[in-house]
């Protein structure tokens, strides 16, 4: 029914994550509209993942070079280590503008039904950043779920007598209700009450 070009504009948009046919059909004829220069900006955005994004040699954070700016920073405290799954977690992390450490990405968690594996994660380059002295607490700050639990015990016992290590506090939400709270989460609000 589309000239060619344009199906393929909206193939290529269906391969996002959660984007189906019409929303990528939608997302073909608002980028169709678009001005030249406007298209021309979202294109050279797009290059910026094959040409100038990069990962981080320490952490593993996107980078435009060797280190992330969270690595350059020298006034950051790299005795402590926030273990987080993606980058984009990084972001969350700083949005609250209180965490003064670094951060390790291990660009995923162990999930075995999908056949992810400890090796498959940035796990080595963890412990060799531990074993190489200095860090004196290390922060799981992993999704609350069965592959993050099992993630975040795994890294326990790994770094067992190496450094401390703790988790972020999991509770109950502002505005949330105990009634629809899962009995999971209420525990661990009820552990790690103040």
């Amino acid at each position: 029914m589309y000239p060619k070009k344009f199906e393929d504009l909206i193939t290529a948009f269906q391969q996002l994550p959660g984007v189906g046919h019409k929303t990528a059909e939608r997302y073909a004829f608002e980028t169709i509209n678009w001005s030249k220069e406007k298209q021309e900006e979202f294109l050279e955005g797009l290059k910026a993942l094959s040409t100038g994004i990069e990962t981080c040699h320490i952490c593993g954070n996107l980078s435009e070079g060797d280190l992330c700016p969270v690595c350059q920073d020298e006034t950051r405290d790299s005795s402590t280590i926030c273990v987080v799954q993606s980058p984009k977690d990084i972001a969350a992390m700083e949005s609250i503008q209180e965490y003064k450490g670094v951060y390790h990405v291990l660009n995923g968690v162990i999930d075995t039904s999908k056949g992810i594996l400890p090796e498959d994660l940035r796990l080595s380059s963890l412990l060799q950043r531990v074993e190489r002295g200095n860090v004196e607490e290390v922060i799981l700050a992993l999704d609350p779920t069965v592959e993050g639990e099992t993630t975040s015990l795994y890294i326990e016992t790994l770094l067992k007598d190496k450094t401390h290590v703790t988790r972020l506090a999991y509770g109950i939400p502002v505005g949330g209700h105990l009634d629809y709270t899962d009995s999971l989460t209420l525990l661990r609000a009820f552990q790690g009450r103040k």
